[in-house]
């Protein structure tokens, strides 16, 4: 898997107008500068792209309508040799070119737009900043196989003790909850009360009518009383009508008024 990933080649970043310099031999220990490239005569212009296999970034200088490869500069750290700025410009840097045999040289490079420089540094940066990463990660991982691993198994003769009573009375108390019936809506209704037991606990006390009202003169004397008797069904007005009758009568004998 870590071979095929290898295998696979990214494009980092694409420049369409780059132009190339001829670097004179250094002659001391400083930096180089672009004032002594003639920059008024590149040497070749065209397009730059960067890409990554792996952990090394290729600079290719590329030709702008077919594409052909102009020259490669395989970068393997930076900054570093492959990768150099110079002194007095922050557009032009000094790049190390190889042909695939061995045979190597210093060219110089440089943008017409400093944005595009600020682009070339930055997706170097970003790359090798990414191969750190990686290989922090894989250093971690290999420290982590090499270390000890935790042993969670029993050693011989170990036991261990188990509370069987507490995860009984757990259990036993858990059975004995019951859950509550839902109604409508979802909301929990009480369970009803046990039958014959009132809100007070206690099971009242059946009423019995009594056979006799307490003994008292009043009572006695409305209990000797002759009880009304129904009349028959064909006599029931006649009795209103005496009764009204005698009434009327009564009346008109106290008052001494005479009624024609």
């Amino acid at each position: 898997m870590a071979a095929e990933a290898e295998e696979y080649e990214s494009v980092l970043c694409v420049k369409p107008a780059v132009l190339v310099y001829r670097v004179p031999p250094r002659t001391s220990n400083r930096g180089y500068r672009a004032a002594e490239w003639q920059l008024d005569q590149p040497a070749w212009s065209g397009r730059l792209r960067i890409t990554a296999k792996g952990s090394t970034a290729f600079i290719k200088l590329e030709d702008k309508t077919s594409g052909e490869l102009f020259a490669q500069a395989p970068v393997e750290q930076f900054p570093g040799i492959a990768v150099e700025g110079v002194t007095d410009s922050s557009r032009y840097f000094v790049i190390r070119i190889e042909d695939g045999n061995g045979r190597r040289a210093f060219i110089g490079v440089g943008f017409v737009d400093r944005g595009d420089a600020f682009d070339f540094n930055v997706a170097l940066q970003d790359h090798f900043k990414w191969v750190r990463q990686q290989s922090e990660l894989a250093r971690q991982a290999q420290d982590l196989e090499q270390g000890p691993k935790l042993d969670l198994g029993f050693k011989e003769g170990q036991t261990i003790k188990l509370n069987i009573a507490n995860m009984k009375k757990k259990e036993g108390g858990a059975a004995g909850t019951r859950p509550r019936p839902a109604g409508p809506g979802g909301l929990s209704l009480l369970p009803p009360p046990p039958a014959g037991r009132s809100g007070s606990g206690e099971r009242p006390a059946p009423l019995s009518a009594p056979s006799q009202l307490p003994g008292t003169p009043i009572t006695d004397s409305l209990l000797s009383w002759p009880q009304p008797t129904a009349a028959p069904a064909a006599d029931v007005w006649g009795d209103f009508a005496k009764a009204s009758g005698s009434a009327s009568s009564q009346a008109q004998g106290s008052t001494g008024w005479v009624q024609f």
